[in-house]
């Protein structure tokens, strides 16, 4: 929780040095709390304070990493309840079942089919993001030798999922170095399993029934010297178990209750895959940090990724492509140029039309911070100069020995002075994105 300058103030050895170059230490409290100084910048405050301090202004929620190198998965440190109060961080990951009783051919194949479930949307690559491994076999030798091929067979995160401290203990050794997530320990098994994931440097899930065994296993869990726990409060049905990760959310950012302040992971392999879809969608939008699948279908898995896409992104900054000029196809001299904003939903459309034409074509994407067209037009982020500044800084005129230039149809009106500013044609283009085809066939040609 945020601590307020006069929090700060108390806890500075108030002896108005000015060493910090702030006159008093209540202003130096004061510019702390409002993060336009560090702590470091007082010479004098005691080793105490530099403890008390951190510890209040700590995240309410605690980040967890798991994984290494790209595929390293960040969850928690979250701050608000809602995404309009400032945003979230760490987007929910996916991940997807691999059972240990499969081997050989069955085995590999499996993991390839997880591996190959990523995509790309509006230019942002988005995909699973881990590999549950289930001890489904019951056996320790049979999870250790399957933790080792799915560590060999792909770079994604690793979860090991057994109730057996022996079997976690057999796996987390032969992947240690890959930082599985551990799942899970039980009130009952809570000593050991802390060991095992103490020993390796791993995360390690808490798992229980109610809110009070809960945040009594995470203290002795932290207790036992493990600090990165992931939460998992089992619940009798879906409508319960939203209900529950929204109460921990509360109680973590809202009361700041430090031993339910951590990332959550639910399962949702029961059912066919679309309800699985259902089901994961909604844990998504409840707060889960993890969420455990056991299908495969790329159908399936595709509307959860664009569902964490959507509500992970910052709402107060647009996601945007880089204003250029893109070549679609291979075009040349004699090929149409037309421009768009760099709002990516706006770029991405225009570029699949440009191409379902089969016209090559260059489209000039000009710099609006990410708006689209006719809010940018509103705002007079775009007008006859920005397009024109836009065309002679990625030298569109090198590009072409025509000189005309396709507009978006919504702002016809600003053809006559984009005319003169330019020197160019400008032809007015269809209002309708999905007109572009049309058009280019044949009113350009």
């Amino acid at each position: 929780m945020a601590l307020t300058g006069l929090d700060i103030f108390k806890l500075l050895p108030k002896t108005n040095c000015k060493k910090c170059g702030m006159p008093t230490c209540l202003a130096f409290a004061m510019a702390l709390a409002q993060k336009r100084t560090k702590l470091e910048d007082c010479p004098d405050v005691s080793e105490e304070a530099k403890e008390k301090l951190a510890a209040a202004s700590a995240p309410p929620m605690r980040k967890i990493v798991f994984g290494t190198k790209d595929n390293q998965v960040q969850l928690g440190q979250e701050t608000v309840m809602f995404r309009h109060e400032e945003k979230f961080y760490n987007p929910t990951a996916l991940a997807v079942t691999v059972s240990d009783k499969l081997t050989g051919e069955d085995l590999t194949k499996r993991i390839e089919a997880v591996n190959a479930l990523q995509f790309e949307r509006i230019g942002i690559k988005i995909g699973v993001k881990a590999i549950a491994l289930v001890n489904d076999s019951g056996s320790s030798d049979s999870f250790a030798k399957a933790a080792a091929t799915v560590k060999d067979a792909s770079s994604l995160a690793l979860i090991l999922v057994t109730d057996s401290p022996d079997a976690m203990a057999a796996a987390a050794a032969k992947t240690k170095d890959y930082v599985p997530l551990l799942a899970s320990a039980t009130p009952d098994t809570a000593e050991e399993m802390a060991k095992i994931a103490k020993e390796n440097g791993c995360p390690l899930v808490a798992q229980a029934d109610s809110f009070d065994a809960l945040a009594e296993l995470t203290e002795k869990i932290k207790a036992a010297g493990v600090e990165d726990i992931v939460l998992n409060l089992q619940s009798p049905d879906l409508q319960s178990q939203l209900l529950n990760l929204s109460k921990m959310r509360a109680l973590a950012l809202k009361k700041v209750f430090r031993p339910l302040g951590y990332p959550s992971i639910s399962f949702a392999t029961d059912g066919d895959a679309d309800a699985q879809v259902a089901s994961a969608i909604s844990l998504i939008c409840k707060y889960a940090g993890v969420v455990v699948l056991e299908t495969v279908e790329p159908y399936a898995l595709l509307p959860m990724l664009t569902a964490v896409m959507n509500i992970y992104t910052d709402p107060q900054k647009p996601v945007q492509v880089e204003p250029k000029v893109y070549r679609i196809g291979e075009p040349n001299e004699n090929s149409p140029v037309m421009f768009t904003t760099n709002f990516s939903l706006t770029y991405y459309t225009v570029e699949s039309d440009v191409e379902s034409s089969r016209v090559p074509s260059y489209i000039l994407v000009v710099d609006t911070e990410g708006t689209s067209v006719l809010t940018a037009y509103s705002g007079d982020k775009l007008n006859e100069k920005t397009v024109a500044d836009a065309m002679t800084k990625h030298g569109v005129a090198e590009l072409v020995k025509h000189r005309k230039l396709i507009i978006p149809g919504y702002v016809a009106v600003m053809s006559g002075k984009l005319e003169e500013a330019t020197n160019w044609e400008v032809m007015v283009g269809p209002r309708e994105c999905s007109m572009l085809p049309k058009y280019l066939q044949e009113v350009w040609n």
